[in-house]
């Protein structure tokens, strides 16, 4: 199994998708216990979420699941929210606090999966970053996630239904967190901007606006785009037809957008 795949586009806008992958490989998937091959905390349906809201788009996507190892943490492990429940570069509990291995993996197993999957990974991302730049002047980096609106372990009450992460605005230019943000706001759904959900490793590592690189985050609530956020998680098509009109709007206008923000 290849463990990017990437569609290049000649947009300034590149999507990146770290957790929407499901494969694991079959010694990795012996290792998790049932909670654990239940899969729960899978981006569902992303990738299809977003399909085609933007022409010429590029995108570049993890096909391994966020258990074999979690692409939107840095490879040296550190925390992202220090002080605050998570998971891990190589998580050992899903998003509940409940154990998802009956074996877990050793040191040497994280090293390997760095190789193998975390690095390639990134390697095609920065890749993609560097060729967008150099044809527009500029890139901007939107990354798609999702989760289920309902987590104590990780946050008290419901998720809004948009989370916009840009480390807190040190990731992109405020014209790109303020577009984003008002296109979502105006929609009335619940909104917020660096709340529990500042953008992962991803937004922080290649978010550098001096630089023409801009990067954002968009955590989705779960309950926005599936029929129920709980096995099989089902996609709803009559969930997702609005929401799908506001994130085409999103990206629209962060294509717009870059020609102003040219380094």
């Amino acid at each position: 199994m290849i463990p990017v795949q990437v569609a290049q586009g000649d947009s300034p806008v590149i999507l990146g998708l770290p957790h929407t992958g499901t494969w694991l490989p079959r010694h990795i998937h012996a290792a998790l216990n049932a909670r654990g091959q239940l899969l729960a905390d899978t981006d569902w349906h992303i990738e299809q979420l977003y399909d085609g809201l933007l022409p010429g788009v590029t995108t570049v996507r993890a096909t391994f699941h966020r258990y074999v190892i979690d692409a939107n943490r840095g490879p040296d492990d550190a925390s992202l929210y220090p002080g605050q429940n998570t998971t891990g570069l190589v998580p050992l509990t899903d998003f509940d606090g409940e154990p998802i291995w009956d074996v877990s993996p050793t040191p040497d197993d994280i090293a390997a999966r760095r190789e193998q999957f975390h690095a390639p990974y990134h390697a095609a991302l920065a890749s993609e970053i560097a060729r967008v730049r150099a044809r527009h002047g500029v890139a901007v980096l939107y990354d798609c996630h999702s989760i289920r609106s309902h987590i104590p372990f990780l946050f008290p009450g419901t998720l809004p239904d948009f989370n916009i992460g840009t480390n807190s605005g040190a990731s992109c230019a405020p014209a790109i967190e303020a577009a984003v943000h008002e296109v979502a706001a105006a929609t009335g759904r619940p909104c917020v901007l660096n709340g529990r959900f500042k953008g992962g490793w991803t937004t922080r590592h290649y978010g550098q606006p001096g630089t023409g690189v801009h990067a954002i985050q968009m955590e989705l609530a779960q309950s926005t785009h599936l029929t129920h956020e709980a096995p099989p998680f089902a996609y709803d098509p009559d969930k997702s037809r609005e929401l799908r009109v506001t994130l085409g709007a999103i990206l629209t206008k962060l294509a717009a957008l870059a020609a102003e923000l040219k380094a």
